[in-house]
């Protein structure tokens, strides 16, 4: 299928956005890859105003970066940026975890068991994009659970950037099971309505894989020309 073919009832720079971004989430653009008004237009069918556009929703969601003089960039992921993304979702996931727990209800509960199973799914077909993004999906299903509106808000201005700083996360995940590993006991702990467990994990989870990831980026950063 086409991507002209995807474009349907929405605004059409909105669902421009929506095909690059998911484009760069699975690494099909890579980062600190140029994008071009001209190409994209192509492949999209759409105008260059449009496209243009569409790239300017995804700098403010911080994938793409405009260079003076040279166009359109895909945002590379630094260890310094991995820091302070695991660093903040840590405060804000941890405190929502807490407040789901404090008041969790059965209509939750469901909610929290089909996000985890669509994480245990993909981790049984040893399906890496999917189950990156369903374990982005079940952290944000956690954060509207929370019934705290700034929190969500605070939390959306980032989401994109934490939905592929967890694609960077779980691809240094050997075992997709392990993945599967680091989210249960969480989601026990919010159902079993115990909020100083649920947030400690919460906070133990983003601590120990953001600290892997920073690891991770700062030794390939040392190895760039």
């Amino acid at each position: 299928m086409s991507d002209a073919l995807l474009i349907s009832k929405r605004t059409l720079d909105t669902q421009a956005a929506s095909v690059v971004r998911e484009r760069i989430i699975e690494g099909a653009i890579s980062p600190g890859e140029r994008l071009t008004e001209i190409k994209l237009s192509e492949q999209l069918g759409l105008s260059r105003g449009t496209v243009r556009a569409a790239l300017r929703q995804l700098v403010a969601e911080g994938l793409v970066q405009q260079v003076p003089y040279t166009g359109w960039e895909v945002t590379r992921l630094t260890a310094s940026d991995a820091w302070e993304l695991y660093t903040l979702r840590s405060s804000l996931e941890g405190l929502a975890a807490r407040l789901v727990a404090e008041t969790i209800s059965e209509a939750g509960r469901r909610a929290l068991d089909g996000a985890l199973a669509l994480l245990e799914k993909a981790c049984r077909k040893n399906d890496q994009v999917t189950a990156a993004k369903a374990d982005f999906a079940l952290h944000r299903t956690i954060i509207q659970l929370s019934g705290h509106a700034r929190l969500a808000e605070q939390y959306g201005i980032i989401a994109r950037q934490i939905q592929r700083y967890i694609v960077s996360s779980d691809a240094l995940v050997a075992n997709p099971g392990a993945l599967l590993d680091q989210h249960a006991p969480m989601v026990d702990a919010i159902k079993a309505g115990d909020p100083d467990r649920a947030e400690q994990i919460a906070r133990a989870h983003n601590l120990k894989e953001g600290a892997a990831l920073v690891e991770h980026l700062r030794t390939h950063e040392g190895k760039a020309p």
